[in-house]
C-alpha cells in the first residue's frame, strides 16, 4: 500500500517533496525536489489502506483523527504539494459519458425535501456561535468576500462584496427585496442601511433566526427587516429584488428547475435577482467531496454554470448579467484558516482536537479547491423582462462606490444621508 502511495505520489510532484514515516520503517522520501518539503507520518498500518480506498474521505478522516501526523509542515501544505503541480484547467478535456450518466443518476437519489433540507442545515449552522464569532469577520458574512485588492482586510472584503451585490440588484428606495438563505442578517441590515428597501430574510437555521431578529432590533429597524424560520418553496408573496447568497450550494440538483420556477414565481415581473454561490468550472463533475458531504455540510452540491443556466432558461428567468469570482474564496478562505488557526485552543476548548483538526481540513481542502481545482463562485443576475435593466453595466460601478461609503458609516450616520440608487430602467433615469 504504501509502495502505491509513493508511486502516486511522485506522480503528482513535479515540484516538491514528501517523506514518509510508517510504524516499522524508515522514513522515505518521495517527490522531484526543488520546492516545498512535507514530512507526514502514519500512526498505524492501515492507515495507508483506508487513504488508497477513497483519498478524499481517508486522508480527511485519518488526519481528523490523529492517525496522519503532519511533523513539517501543516495539512495545507500537503494539500497544496499535491494538487498544486496538476490544475484543474491543465487536465483532460470533457467529462466521460459514463461519468455524467453517474453524476445525473447520483443526483437523483440525493433529494433534498423540506424535512433534509432543515436537518442538513441545522447540521452547519447550529454550531455554536463562538465559533463562528472566531474565524468569521464582525458582520459574520460566512461565503466568498470580494477582494478589490488581496491585500485587504477579510472586514473591507466582506464590506466590498455587500455593495457589490447591491449594486447589481438596481435597488431603489421602498422596493420589498427578499433575502433566501438570510444567514446571521448581514446582508439583509445592510440593504436596508443603504438602499431604503424592505428586506425579509428567510432561513432552515433556528440559531441563526435568532441573531439576525436581535440584530434588526437592536439598529431598531424590525419594521423594515423582518426574518422567518421557514423553506422559501413554502412562500406565497412578491417581491422586487431576490438575493441568495451561500444558499444555493445546499438547494441539490435534482432541485435545480424547482428553485427556478419558485423565484420566478416569487419576483414581480420588472425585478430583477442576484445569485451568488459556490460553483464548479467543468459540467458533470457533481459527486460531492465525500469529507464536506459526510462531515461538513451534508446534501450539498455545486452547481456548473451550465446547469444554472440550463434550469433557469426552463422558466425563461434571462442571465442578464455573470460574474466568475475565480480566486476571491481562496483569498476569503485563508484568512478564515489563519484565524481559526490561531484560535485554536478556544475551539478545542469548546468542542475537542478532533473537532479543530475536522475544520482546520475543511478549510484547507477549500482552499486547494479554489486554488488549483475545479471550485470557482459564480454571481449571476437574472431577470424576467429584458427591459428592467440598463443596457450597460455602468449604473452597477456608480452606485457600487456610494454603497461601499454608506455601508463603512455608522447606521444613525447614513439615515440622515439620501441613498442614490442604480437606473430602475434603460429609458427612466434613477432618482436622487
Amino acid at each position: 500500500m504504501v509502495s502505491l502511495i509513493g508511486k502516486m505520489v511522485d506522480k503528482l510532484l513535479t515540484k516538491g517533496s514528501l517523506t514518509l514515516k510508517r510504524p516499522g520503517h524508515g522514513p522515505e522520501t518521495f517527490g522531484r525536489g526543488g520546492g516545498k518539503h512535507v514530512t507526514v507520518r502514519f500512526t498505524d498500518r492501515k492507515v495507508a489502506f483506508d487513504v488508497l480506498r477513497n483519498p478524499p474521505l481517508g486522508l480527511g478522516e485519518a488526519y481528523m483523527d490523529g492517525r496522519v501526523v503532519i511533523e513539517d509542515g501543516t495539512i495545507l501544505d500537503l494539500l497544496e504539494l499535491i494538487t498544486s503541480a496538476n490544475p484543474w484547467e491543465d487536465r483532460g478535456v470533457g467529462p466521460r459519458p459514463l461519468a455524467k450518466r453517474k453524476s445525473k443518476l447520483l443526483s437523483f437519489f440525493r433529494r433534498n425535501d423540506l424535512r433534509r433540507a432543515r436537518r442538513n442545515v441545522a447540521h452547519h449552522y447550529d454550531l455554536k456561535d463562538e465559533l463562528y464569532e472566531l474565524f468569521l469577520d464582525e458582520d459574520k458574512q460566512y461565503s466568498c468576500a470580494y477582494f478589490t485588492d488581496p491585500a485587504n482586510s477579510l472586514e473591507q472584503a466582506q464590506l466590498d462584496k455587500k455593495a457589490h451585490i447591491a449594486a447589481k440588484l438596481a435597488l431603489q428606495p421602498g422596493q420589498r427585496v427578499l433575502d433566501i438563505g438570510c444567514g446571521w442578517g448581514g446582508m439583509a441590515l445592510f440593504l436596508h442601511k443603504v438602499a431604503a428597501v424592505d428586506v425579509l430574510g428567510v432561513t432552515l437555521s433556528e440559531r441563526q433566526l435568532e441573531i439576525a431578529q436581535r440584530r434588526a432590533a437592536a439598529a431598531g429597524v424590525s419594521d423594515h427587516v423582518k426574518f422567518e424560520l421557514v423553506d422559501y418553496r413554502l412562500l406565497n408573496e412578491s417581491f422586487d429584488r431576490i438575493v441568495s447568497v451561500g444558499m444555493f450550494e445546499h438547494v441539490g440538483a435534482a432541485h435545480y428547475d424547482e428553485f427556478f420556477a419558485k423565484c420566478r414565481e416569487l419576483l414581480k415581473p420588472g425585478g430583477v435577482m442576484l445569485l451568488h454561490t459556490i460553483g464548479r468550472l467543468g459540467e458533470g463533475e457533481s459527486s460531492p467531496d465525500p469529507f464536506t458531504d459526510k462531515w461538513i455540510f451534508p446534501g450539498y452540491h455545486l452547481p456548473s454554470l451550465s446547469q444554472m443556466v440550463r434550469a433557469s432558461e426552463k422558466v425563461r428567468m434571462i442571465a442578464s448579467d455573470v460574474e466568475n469570482l475565480r480566486l476571491h474564496y481562496a483569498y476569503t478562505l485563508r484568512h478564515w484558516l489563519d484565524r481559526a488557526t490561531k484560535a485554536r485552543p478556544q475551539i478545542e476548548a469548546m468542542y475537542d482536537a478532533r473537532f479543530f483538526r475536522m475544520w482546520e481540513f475543511y478549510l484547507a481542502g477549500g482552499i486547494v479547491m479554489f486554488e488549483h481545482g475545479s471550485g470557482c463562485n459564480y454571481q449571476v443576475q437574472y431577470v424576467r423582462d429584458r427591459h428592467a435593466l440598463p443596457i450597460t453595466r455602468d449604473y452597477m460601478l456608480e452606485v457600487e462606490r456610494t454603497y461601499r461609503e454608506l455601508g463603512a458609516q455608522p447606521a444613525t450616520a447614513v439615515a440622515t444621508k439620501p441613498r442614490r440608487a442604480g437606473r430602475k430602467t434603460a429609458r427612466e433615469p434613477a432618482k436622487v
